[in-house]
């Protein structure tokens, strides 16, 4: 355990690391495909058919990064587990239930009757909402400190709001790659839209959470630090007009750079997290307990550490496999 110093060090930093790595990808994997939910409305009977095949091989392996995070949450740091999930404890159970209906929904449209089909879309769509909604009300009270007053759930409500439109906006960019024809000149404009609730969502969280913590304040406003992190914003601000300019340009006759929208949405979406972990680091409850302080004992984190040296390159190595497998255009879906 001494091998790279102290272990009441190094143990909880790797896993306070693999716990946000867990959450980054989930937020971008699953965020595309509650994203494609969330636009149900907007596209017709066959669009439908078309938007779940196109994440149908891999919405499964995208939420088991959900599955490894609250893993490592539990196991690593159950102090801080037991905190986060009591103070969320009503936005948990609606993501629990918008997952059911989500994963229900998905295996019934295609095999029940014709005259069910259109309330299983329905269902589909609102678990996919009910995920979305919840997420970003989780996100928005981690920032405002987990305390329940009418300020910070007004602002959580707007988070929800935001979040849902940027997942919204990742689904349309993932649908431009995915699809062909009229279905993809829609994703184009679905994804014109979205960008602009993303942007919002960025800089209302941006504004909130240095207003919030004196803490993250002088992290990100002091000297010399703003010049050291001066990059991201700027970063960011240049893959929003990229992302513009090259939905003007969208859909192509030979169907080049369709990738790139998705591809500058995950880069978006990666400056965002590392935001926000660079705002909040060491406290994993913030402003009340540092990965230090609510990490379980080395003994245990050891013993974890090795389980998990197996299971994550597992993971990975499944989730990469099924992307490969069904990379190109969607096919249709079908259980026959």
């Amino acid at each position: 355990m001494t091998l790279f110093g102290d272990p009441n060090i190094w143990l909880p930093w790797s896993f306070g690391a693999l716990l946000g790595v867990s959450i980054l990808i989930y937020v971008v994997l699953d965020g595309f495909d509650l994203g494609v939910g969330v636009l149900f409305p907007f596209a017709n009977g066959a669009e439908k058919d078309t938007m779940v095949a196109s994440i149908g091989p891999f919405w499964d392996a995208n939420e088991t990064w959900l599955v490894l995070a609250v893993g490592i949450l539990l196991v690593a740091f159950p102090v801080a587990h037991g905190i986060i999930l009591t103070s969320l404890y009503l936005p948990v159970a609606v993501l629990l239930i918008g997952l059911i209906m989500r994963g229900v929904a998905f295996e019934f449209r295609a095999k029940a009757p014709a005259p069910w089909k259109n309330t299983w879309n329905g269902v589909f769509y609102a678990g996919s909402l009910l995920s979305s909604l919840a997420q970003g009300f989780m996100l928005g009270m981690y920032i405002m400190g987990l305390t329940w007053t009418w300020g910070n759930v007004g602002f959580a409500l707007l988070t929800a709001v935001f979040l849902t439109v940027g997942y919204s906006f990742i689904g349309a960019t993932w649908l431009i790659l995915k699809t062909e024809g009229a279905l993809q000149k829609k994703a184009v404009d679905w994804a014109k839209g979205g960008i602009w609730g993303l942007i919002l969502g960025i800089g209302a969280i941006s504004v909130a959470s240095p207003l919030v913590s004196p803490r993250i304040f002088e992290k990100w406003f002091s000297f010399p630090s703003m010049l050291y992190l001066a990059p991201l914003p700027i970063l960011s601000g240049l893959l929003v007009a990229y992302l513009w300019w090259k939905l003007s340009t969208l859909p192509r006759e030979d169907d080049s750079y369709a990738w790139s929208p998705f591809v500058a949405a995950m880069a978006l979406f990666i400056l965002a997290f590392l935001g926000l972990a660079y705002s909040f680091y060491p406290y994993v409850v913030p402003e009340q307990m540092t990965i230090y302080e609510a990490a379980a004992a080395p003994e245990a984190l050891i013993i974890i550490l090795v389980g998990a040296c197996f299971v994550v390159p597992t993971i990975l190595a499944y989730t990469a496999l099924a992307y490969w497998v069904f990379r190109g255009k969607a096919t249709a879906l079908s259980y026959e």
